[in-house]
């Protein structure tokens, strides 16, 4: 196996990356900073409340995230100490912060003004900004640690926020800290000759019949090349020779960062693992433009699957 990483020059960003929060990391210790932006009245917030998002719908019928400050809003200080929020960094030069209000059962109230709805981020992500998607990326990244990791791990009291939100601090010894995690993910276009391998796995459900780039998570003590491999052999029993490189992308479902690859099949024979796998096929670029007709479809337009398929498409490296 020849594993040959690499960074082709002029590749733009994919979906959800691009943000353009500035994280403002090395103001986060400063307790008495990030206390004044939290009240400031022109403190720009992305609320979130159980996995939903503060969007409205333009007369063009584009959807953007709704940023409202605190003056437009009826949040005392009081309520946003005893709320959970996350400080993002810098928005336009303005502290911005994300605000967890899942304990809430009308969180709408609190925004008057406010012309858009609590919605699920997925089905609208492509009407997006990219820049404003890569916010809610961030969002949604931060808020799902906060709330998987309210106890400590090693000892199981209760955890307590400190740098601004970007580390948990266990109230029963001070020792055990907690920072937000990302789970890497490798996903791969495996190809042989004029074709591409794509598949649909069993989580997708029985009515879909999207076809997609194999993908897997890595495993502790393996590189993603390794598990580009792996995975590829396991679901399918392909064995791949070269691996390069292709993009990344935050994928914050909940939130995991998608390392993508190509790959080179030494053999195209299919050994599926029913358990992962429902179908798979070799597909040639004419079989990829004509897919409605071949009754399957392409993964959605904001995933680095559809991104690499379009490479391959047009012959980008």
């Amino acid at each position: 196996m020849t594993i040959t990483p690499y960074a082709p020059p002029g590749r733009g960003g994919n979906f959800y990356s691009g943000s353009p929060v500035d994280r403002a990391a090395h103001h986060r210790a400063d307790a008495a900073r990030i206390a004044s932006y939290l009240v400031g009245a022109d403190t720009l917030f992305v609320p979130c409340w159980r996995g939903l998002h503060l969007i409205v719908r333009d007369p063009d019928d584009r959807a953007r995230i709704e940023l409202p400050t605190r003056r437009q809003t009826l949040m005392t200080p009081e309520f946003l100490e005893g709320t959970d929020w996350i400080f993002l960094g810098y928005l336009d030069e303005r502290p911005l912060f994300v605000l967890d209000l899942s304990l809430m059962d009308q969180p709408e109230l609190l925004f008057p003004q406010a012309r858009g709805r609590f919605v699920e981020l997925r089905p609208l992500a492509s009407l997006l900004p990219p820049d404003e998607a890569a916010i809610l990326a961030q969002a949604r990244g931060l808020v799902h640690w906060r709330n998987a990791t309210r106890f400590c791990g090693a000892c199981g009291a209760p955890n307590q926020a400190d740098q601004a939100g970007h580390r948990l601090v266990c109230t029963a010894d001070p020792g055990h800290l907690h920072f937000p995690r990302t789970d890497p993910v490798v996903i791969m276009l495996v190809q042989r000759r004029d074709r591409v391998l794509l598949a649909r796995g069993v989580r997708f459900g029985p009515e879909s019949r999207t076809l997609s780039a194999l993908a897997g998570f890595v495993e502790p003590g393996e590189t993603p090349e390794e598990a580009v491999a792996r995975e590829v052999l396991e679901e399918t029993g392909v064995p791949v020779g070269e691996i390069r490189y292709h993009s990344s992308q935050p994928w914050p479902y909940p939130g995991t960062l998608m390392l993508a690859f190509t790959a080179t099949a030494t053999d195209d024979t299919l050994r599926l693992d029913p358990d992962e796998i429902v179908e798979a096929r070799w597909l040639t670029r004419d079989d990829i433009r004509n897919h409605a007709a071949l009754g399957f479809t392409l993964p959605a337009s904001t995933t680095i699957a559809r991104r690499m398929i379009e490479d391959w498409l047009t012959g980008a490296p």
